[in-house]
């Protein structure tokens, strides 16, 4: 398999930010946040950078031409020849859609979705519980890893809280966004053979393994 293209898939708190970085040092795969590339875009004052900033600026959303286009600078860089892992993109089936015309025309394709599902009481409960120390940034959890003492941080005594964005309000919210908008996606890409499903429920470990098992897979059957 000559190259090693990929898309983290799921709801917020699935845990796919610690997949990818897991992935990272199992493969040379460029990974491809689209938050930090526009940010980096943004920063570089690339063409693409300076319209995105216009729409960021009034707190709208970035247009999908935008976003695929920022991206295509991204994979155009030699540190994605041997594969990337992208994440956060694409977010609805049009996106998709985009994505797939783009990189045909860059003479590359997907290899694999990795879809990682979880309940979203499991979500609720996992991002609702989150806390992070206001100095150093550590996160704790109230349901799963609590701090000695509680809103304390273990490491530096500082104080610990809960974003805006964790709040379980909020929680639903952004999952009610997902269903609506990016969950179409799992049966856009299962029609294509392209979507491997993990259980976000089960230790992060236990996921890691069972993704390198089917990214392994996907090899063997590549060369027969």
């Amino acid at each position: 398999m000559s190259e090693l293209n990929l898309i983290l898939l799921g709801p917020p708190g699935a845990g796919k930010g610690t997949q990818a970085e897991r992935l990272q040092e199992d493969f040379p795969l460029a990974y491809v946040a689209t938050g930090d590339i526009l940010r980096a875009a943004v920063k570089a004052e690339t063409d693409l950078g300076k319209k995105a900033k216009e729409y960021m600026d009034r707190g709208d959303l970035v247009p999908d031409d935008v976003i695929i286009g920022v991206i295509l600078d991204r994979l155009s860089d030699t540190d994605t020849e041997d594969g990337f892992l992208l994440d956060g993109f694409p977010r609805s089936v049009g996106q998709a859609e985009a994505l797939e015309e783009a990189i045909g025309r860059l003479d590359r394709k997907l290899t694999a979705i990795l879809y990682i599902e979880a309940p979203d009481e499991e979500i609720i409960r996992r991002l609702s519980g989150r806390r992070m120390c206001v100095k150093s940034g550590h996160v704790y959890n109230i349901y799963t890893d609590p701090p000695k003492r509680d809103e304390v941080c273990d490491q530096d005594g500082s104080r610990l809280v809960q974003r805006d964005d964790d709040r379980e309000g909020t929680v639903s919210k952004r999952l009610g966004v997902y269903h609506k908008m990016t969950e179409p996606l799992v049966e856009y890409y299962e029609d294509r053979g392209l979507l491997r499903r993990f259980d976000g429920t089960r230790s992060p470990t236990e996921v890691h393994d069972h993704i390198r098992a089917s990214i392994a897979t996907l090899r063997l059957e590549d060369e027969l």
